[in-house]
């Protein structure tokens, strides 16, 4: 099933039709060990509607923070060595690859995050911007794995590589990251050839495109939440971006205008602007 959050309150998508959840409390609800088990209780009883109409969709985060991982997949380790090379720390990125301990950082406060529809931001002061398509992870406040969403962690590749400490300026700054467009709540794990898409169009047409699967991807999502959570809490849950496979080529800089597009099956698109 997809919970979808609108102005109006929680969606719910069984596959077969939406229905309109009693609840108004977004913390509370996300934040469920159960949630599964918890919406498909409420079903029985909520009021069929019509499923949200793309404007009235936001982001799926009500007080949660934004974490991230990096260099999870081979093809970010290969760009991350390249763009930081003359700085002296292409190897860290080769190092963490195969480390046993992932990279993690902080990405974003709700405050910081778009929706759907809305516009992500590049920074004034770079040069080189790109999107960062990721599945991405709602994880209970106990460290559960209990839905999965579509994010995009707008990076500042100039500004990583001219030295890795940064990396905060890089990625953290007002509109840095988008959610949704729904919250993905199934009993299995995705699969490994669940693919992960990425378009960018420019005046209408395709500017760049690419796709990877999650088989890709060299660590699982419980081995990175579990980094995570170490002797950190969570009270409302959190969301975990877990790394791109997919990187335009160092020609590439996303302009004002532009549009991005991340697909993941199963989940759906997350579409947004780019100013």
């Amino acid at each position: 099933m997809k919970l979808y959050r609108t102005t109006e309150g929680p969606v719910v998508d069984t596959g077969n039709g939406c229905v309109r959840l009693a609840h108004s409390d977004w913390n509370t609800l996300t934040a469920r060990e159960d949630l599964r088990a918890y919406l498909e209780t409420q079903l029985r009883s909520a009021s069929p509607c019509q499923c949200p109409d793309a404007s009235k969709v936001i982001a799926p985060i009500g007080e949660q923070e934004v974490w991230a991982a990096g260099v999870t997949y081979y093809r970010s380790r290969t760009a991350r060595m390249e763009e930081s090379q003359t700085a002296g720390g292409g190897s860290f990125y080769d190092r963490v690859y195969g480390a046993a301990r992932p990279e993690l950082f902080f990405k974003a406060t709700a405050h910081r995050v778009v929706g759907p529809g809305a516009n992500v931001h590049i920074r004034h002061d770079s040069k080189w911007n790109v999107p960062e398509p990721e599945l991405t992870l709602l994880v209970s406040p106990s460290g559960k794995l209990i839905g999965y969403t579509a994010g995009n962690d707008m990076s500042s590749r100039d500004i990583e590589g001219e030295n890795p400490l940064y990396l905060p300026q890089a990625k953290v700054y007002e509109r840095s990251c988008a959610l949704g467009p729904c919250i993905l709540i199934q009993a299995d794990p995705l699969r490994p050839e669940t693919r992960i898409q990425l378009e960018i169009r420019r005046g209408g047409v395709a500017a760049f495109s690419d796709e990877t699967t999650l088989a890709q991807l060299k660590r699982t999502p419980e081995g990175l939440i579990e980094y995570l959570y170490r002797e950190n809490t969570f009270p409302k849950g959190c969301f975990l971006l877990t790394g791109t496979g997919i990187v335009p080529p160092d020609t590439f800089t996303l302009q004002a205008g532009d549009r991005v597009l991340i697909t993941i099956d199963g989940i759906g698109t997350l579409e947004n602007g780019v100013d």
